[in-house]
């Protein structure tokens, strides 16, 4: 496992490597590294298991500044010191929120090698391939619109499209993808939440179904999920409605690999909530279920959290989940 710290009174993130141990039910803590940039907010482990990228929020100046950093994963599951990096320039309409570059997440395309970082501080989707030293290549830029915010991405199990989730102008976008070039076309836009709560929601993760068919993305403010089905043809959304997250301010969701349960990480209330999905209306039931999670918060109001739960929990919960 690879966790990111984010200390707002850093000029420098870090990224830790962490092994489980089943029989023990615990962490050994492996190697760290510094993340060239502030703010750590996101990383992602390539599909051929070699690197791990990792999307620098970065607020302030001083300190090294990059935007999105490379590292390799050695066979115990340490990380290499940083193998490259590279730092995004530019500025937004929203003088608060877009004073400078903003990287909040790193994807990589499903046929491997590319990622998508979605930076919200300049309103674009910047895509790179992956060289064999770790280094990243500029290929593609895709603007958005202006103060939409972009923050995560989910791909389409086809590889077809891209979808994303605007933080601050709650939208969720779905984007044609020419994977060869990068390209991204936006085909469709949806608002995430109703007209009257736009101005005090910020919008924060989006996931997608196993067979591409919905999309789910999370409501800071709104404290909802919001459904929506795609088009297999055209990318078209279809907006099917809010469930209730289950608690304050859902900042994270994640789907089990069977594709029947969706967990949704509420931040404020550390609670994490645990919802049935229909496979076939893609439409969420919370089951009643929950992790509630235990934090120890210190002066400057930062968090540590941790739950205990064991693996026949996790199967009683869903008995497919590996």
């Amino acid at each position: 496992m690879y966790a990111n710290s984010e200390v707002f009174a850093w000029r420098e993130g870090t990224v830790s490597a962490y092994r489980f141990e089943r029989e023990s039910k615990s962490f050994v803590d492996l190697n760290k590294q510094p993340t060239l940039g502030s703010i750590t907010a996101h990383n992602t482990i390539t599909r051929d298991g070699s690197t791990l990228l990792v999307a620098n929020y970065s607020m302030g100046d001083g300190g090294p500044d990059q935007s999105v950093v490379t590292y390799g994963l050695r066979e115990d599951g340490t990380l290499t010191a940083p193998l490259a990096s590279i730092a995004h320039a530019g500025t937004g309409p929203n003088a608060e929120r877009q004073e400078r570059s903003h990287a909040h997440s790193v994807t990589e395309m499903v046929t491997g090698g590319t990622v998508i970082i979605a930076d919200l501080g300049i309103d674009m989707l910047v895509s790179y391939p992956i060289e064999h030293d770790g280094s990243l290549r500029p290929l593609a830029q895709t603007p958005l619109a202006a103060d939409s915010g972009p923050r995560h991405l989910a791909m389409h199990p086809g590889n077809r499209f891209v979808f994303a989730i605007n933080e601050l102008d709650s939208t969720i976008l779905s984007l044609a993808l020419d994977s060869v070039s990068g390209k991204l076309d936006v085909v469709d836009a949806k608002p995430a939440v109703p007209a009257a709560a736009r101005e005090s929601n910020h919008c924060a993760d989006i996931q997608i179904s196993p067979d591409g068919k919905f999309l789910y993305g999370s409501n800071r403010g709104h404290d909802s999920i919001a459904i929506f089905s795609v088009n297999q043809q055209n990318g078209a959304l279809e907006f099917l409605g809010w469930t209730p997250c289950g608690g304050a301010t859902p900042r994270n969701l994640a789907l089990t690999a069977s594709g029947r349960h969706l967990f949704c990480a509420n931040q404020n209330s550390d609670r994490i909530s645990i919802f049935a999905r229909n496979e076939q209306s893609g439409l969420l039931t919370d089951t009643q279920h929950s992790i509630r999670m235990w934090a120890r918060r210190c002066a400057c109001e930062s968090s540590l959290m941790w739950c205990r739960v064991g693996r026949e929990t996790w199967r009683a919960i869903d008995p497919g989940l590996e």
